[in-house]
This record gives structure tokens, C-alpha cells and sequence, in this order.
């Protein structure tokens, strides 16, 4: 699977541990950065992440900032993309599978490392449900997108 990746300062710690589980399990991975701790602008990564995969150059994608917020909601401004902020488990497995979110957001300062590679695990090896009350949800956010978002 080909991975978008992208964090600020805020996510780069946790950026070495998800980038080391995604290569050891033979997952490609576009990385947009940051490389560093220095205070950098979320947006930037959000947005680069955001349109790889509505462009279909990664399958998913994953942001990580301080909290999973910002950057989740910066990307969540690209047309086609779903990006959940997570958490916990329970809602990386929910988000794909009655969401068919294509972006996980997670927040670097709020949970250590098994946590996020356990999200990350959950999150890219959990497929779409396909139901069709998930698929009838996803629909009619698709055409509220349509209508407001030109």
C-alpha cells in the first residue's frame, strides 16, 4: 500500500516510530516532511498529503501534529478527502469501516508510540464495510461538499 505522510513539529517525534512500522511491514511512503523539530505551519502538510491521495498517487494518508486537530482540519478542505482525527482504537477501526476515511490524523503530543503504530496498524489494514447505511452517510456528505464547497 502507498502511504502519504505528513507532520509539523508538533507530530515529529512519533514521525520516526509510524515511518518505521510502515517500512517494516513493505508499505511505500511518500513522505512530505517536516524533518525537524522547528516550528513549521501544519496547513502545508495537510494540504501536500490531502491532494496525493485525492489525486490517487497514495491509497491513504497519514498527518500527525500536537493534538491531530489542526491538520486534520486543514485537510479536511480538499475536496474527496475524509481525514478522522483519532484517538484510540476503537475509532481508527470505526473511521475506516463505516467512514472509509482516507486520512488519519493523530496528535503527537497526546499519545506515546505503541498507541499510534497500534492506530496506524488498525487504520490501514481495516477495509470499508460497504454497507449501505455507511455508504448512503458517506454519499450525502459527498453531495453537501458538492454544493458548498466550489
Amino acid at each position: 500500500m502507498k502511504i502519504a505522510f505528513g507532520c509539523d513539529h508538533g507530530g515529529f517525534i512519533l514521525k520516526k516510530e509510524v515511518l518505521a512500522y510502515l517500512d517494516k511491514n513493505g508499505h511505500e511512503v511518500i513522505d512530505f516532511g517536516t524533518n525537524d523539530e522547528k516550528s513549521v505551519d501544519y496547513p502545508t502538510y495537510a494540504l501536500a498529503v490531502a491532494e496525493c491521495v485525492k489525486d490517487k498517487k497514495a491509497d491513504l494518508g497519514i498527518l500527525i501534529c500536537g493534538t491531530g486537530i489542526g491538520i486534520s482540519i486543514a485537510a479536511n478542505k480538499v475536496p474527496g478527502i475524509r481525514c478522522a482525527a483519532v484517538a484510540d482504537t476503537f475509532t481508527a477501526r470505526a473511521t475506516r469501516e463505516h467512514n472509509n476515511s482516507n486520512i488519519l490524523a493523530m496528535g503527537g503530543r497526546t499519545m506515546g508510540p505503541g498507541l499510534a503504530v497500534d492506530i496506524v496498524d488498525i487504520f490501514v489494514n481495516t477495509p470499508f464495510s460497504g454497507d449501505e447505511r455507511h455508504q448512503r452517510r458517506i454519499d450525502m456528505v459527498t453531495d453537501i461538499e458538492k454544493k458548498y464547497c466550489k
